[in-house]
């Protein structure tokens, strides 16, 4: 299986039609307003600038501009992404929930660990039913504490992946995950040799049809977000497609409450991160094989229930 996919990628390579498409733009946020606006492929004289300045402090906002196709390869802002996002997150918190009452026991009075963990997910939203439900399932004969791993991957077409893993049997998802790796083509990596092409922060994620693109911007600024990623466009997305996009307000813990409040008080809905997320310091281009095979074996690492998340660097 793995073998064909690879051989595909191949042929990819070599077809005199295949394309690459470079979309990213960058925004340059100033202190007090949107600043300019540069393409990455602004070497062509056409290119234009736009610039709204009002004052000299400068932060970094990504945009995308619309993509050519790459229909079958549409990764983020989907609802089904988004649904099985949060339900990780749920996950995840549980788990976390489970080896704090090991550890301390069941009192968030007592048990600061527990107190810091409920604190948290009233900030992430995460109904009290699923902490109530393991905080009992702590308690029963036979659950062990949760441990955190991360394994690194290679793709295909030079991307990297970082899959982040929370189990109370290690053995069973290192299998697991070397089992998915390698029957969907990808390679594992060494510790350390994927990690630094990440940096984690904290992210927002606000759906794009909620929200004003210039008024996010605005709110994002003055509670100190750092950069706000904007979703592609593809030329044939349908409406469905256009209403399930996602801005990524990307922040520091100590802005991170700030903007939630803030975009409270705006009666702005969004979705939280799960604590924080892997941004990619630089990402790399790959072509349409490439990207659909890297998008295969994500979602199969993510079917897995040890599997919390998984980050690429590829755009």
């Amino acid at each position: 299986m793995a073998s064909l996919r690879a051989f595909g990628v191949i042929l990819q390579k070599l077809s005199p039609n295949s394309v690459t498409h470079n979309c990213p733009r960058l925004f340059h946020l100033h202190r007090n307003g949107l600043c300019s606006l540069s393409s990455l492929a602004a070497q062509a004289s056409s290119s234009e600038s736009k610039m709204k300045c009002r004052g000299n402090q400068m932060r970094r906002i990504w945009m995308s501009p619309v993509c050519m196709g790459r229909r079958s390869s549409k990764i983020a802002g989907r609802k089904g992404a988004q649904d099985a996002k949060k339900a990780k997150l749920y996950s995840r918190i549980g788990k976390e929930v489970v080896s704090a009452v090991k550890k301390g026991g069941t009192s968030p009075i007592s048990n600061t660990l527990l107190a810091a963990l409920l604190e948290k997910a009233k900030e992430l939203d995460v109904p009290k039913e699923i902490l109530d439900r393991n905080i009992k399932r702590a308690s029963e004969k036979g659950q062990e504490a949760y441990i955190e791993k991360i394994y690194e991957v290679y793709g295909y077409g030079g991307a990297s992946m970082v899959v982040e893993v929370s189990t109370d049997k290690i053995n069973r998802s290192v299998a697991a995950v070397r089992e998915v790796v390698k029957d969907y083509g990808g390679k594992m990596a060494d510790p350390g040799s994927v990690m630094f092409k990440f940096r984690r922060a904290r992210v927002v994620n606000v759906k794009a049809s909620d929200v004003d693109k210039d008024q996010l911007l605005t709110i994002s600024l003055d509670a100190g977000a750092e950069d706000v990623i904007e979703p592609p466009e593809y030329e044939d997305d349908t409406e469905e497609e256009r209403s399930e996009r996602y801005y990524k307000i990307v922040t520091s813990t100590e802005n991170y409450s700030g903007i939630l409040s803030k975009l409270r008080e705006e009666n702005i809905k969004f979705e939280p991160d799960s604590g924080s997320e892997l941004l990619p310091i630089s990402s790399i281009e790959v072509d349409d094989e490439a990207m659909d095979l890297n998008k295969e074996l994500m979602d199969k690492l993510l079917e897995l229930d040890d599997v919390d998340a998984v980050y690429t660097d590829q755009k």
